[in-house]
C-alpha cells in the first residue's frame, strides 16, 4: 500500500506517490484543478493501491493560514468523502521552491513539490 502527496494549487495539483514500503516519494503528476480533478486523483489512488493521502498545508512564516487555505480545506474534505481515505495535512512550507532550486523550472515541478511534501511526511513519521 502506497502514500500520495498533494500540492494543491488554484490552476494545476502536483502528485506524488511513495514506493510499498513508504520509504520514498517519487513524482508522479500534475493534474489540472477543474471538475474533474477528485475523479482522476481517486483513480490515480485505485490504480496504486494508495491507502492514505498526505496534503501540503499552507501557512505563511508567521504560522498564519494563508490565503489558499480557504480552498484547500473543502478539498480535503470533498477528498475524503469521494476516495474514502484519511487524508492528512503537512506542511508543504517553500516546497515549490526548493523543487525549483534542485531541479529547475520544470513542467512537473507541483508533481515535484508534492514528492517533497510526501517525503517531509514519511520523515517525520521516522521519527514517532
Amino acid at each position: 500500500m502506497r502514500l500520495m502527496g498533494i500540492d494543491y494549487g488554484e490552476k494545476r495539483i502536483g502528485v506524488a506517490l511513495s514506493d510499498e514500503g513508504r520509504e520514498f516519494a517519487f513524482a508522479h503528476s500534475v493534474v489540472e484543478n477543474n471538475k474533474n480533478t477528485i475523479k482522476k486523483i481517486k483513480k490515480i489512488c485505485g490504480e496504486n493501491k494508495v491507502f492514505k493521502i498526505v496534503l501540503g498545508e499552507s501557512f505563511d512564516y508567521r504560522g498564519q493560514p494563508n490565503p489558499i487555505m480557504k480552498k484547500i480545506e473543502p478539498f480535503k474534505k470533498l477528498l475524503e468523502k469521494e476516495t474514502s481515505l484519511p487524508v492528512v495535512y503537512q506542511s508543504e512550507t517553500l516546497t515549490t521552491q526548493e523543487a525549483e532550486r534542485e531541479q529547475g523550472k520544470i513542467e512537473k515541478i507541483d508533481a515535484s513539490a508534492a514528492a517533497l511534501i510526501l517525503r517531509s511526511y514519511i520523515e517525520r513519521q521516522k521519527m514517532v
